[in-house]
């Protein structure tokens, strides 16, 4: 059961921590919702407690889970899909949006190659952006490393393929 002060995971938004469990009377009916602080944007959500595993939240990824992560972002042999680049971006987005960083350095590594071949659109670029960033952010709390620290060894990774 999570608790006030735990570090959680919000998909889309990122790393957060737990700040409080308050009540709120919502359409006349008084709820416990948490109050979760969005470390990377300073950002304040709450969500109804009943409501967590429906919105994703899930616990920082451990040691193995990087490996694992790690391992994505070299895969060489990846079929990129040439469809359309609005398919692409909603396909990129559901995966970014599901929460799990498994599925975000799918993303990185997919653009990642794409870059190699062409110049990212906007939107691309700005999705790449968004991926690394929420990546590199739950990492590096993760492993109590910087920022910087993390960044450097994406970019190491992702340069072998």
């Amino acid at each position: 059961m999570l608790k006030v002060g735990d570090i959680v995971v919000y998909p889309a938004h990122g790393v957060a921590e737990i700040e409080a469990v308050e009540e709120r009377e919502i359409s006349g009916t008084k709820m416990p919702f948490f109050i979760l602080k969005i470390l990377d944007s300073q950002m304040t959500v709450m969500i109804p407690v009943s409501n967590v595993n429906n919105v994703g939240i899930r616990p920082l990824i451990d040691g193995e889970g990087i490996e694992r992560v790690l391992d994505i972002l070299q895969q060489k042999d990846v079929a990129i899909d040439n469809q359309t680049w609005n398919r692409r971006y909603r396909e990129y987005m559901e995966k970014i949006k599901s929460g799990s960083l498994f599925e975000i350095a799918e993303v990185l590594r997919d653009l990642n190659m794409l870059k190699r071949g062409k110049e990212l659109s906007f939107g691309e670029r700005k999705m790449y952006d968004t991926a690394k960033n929420l990546l590199v952010n739950e990492v590096s709390i993760s492993k109590g490393v910087e920022k910087s620290e993390v960044e450097k060894m994406i970019i190491e990774t992702t340069s072998k393929n």
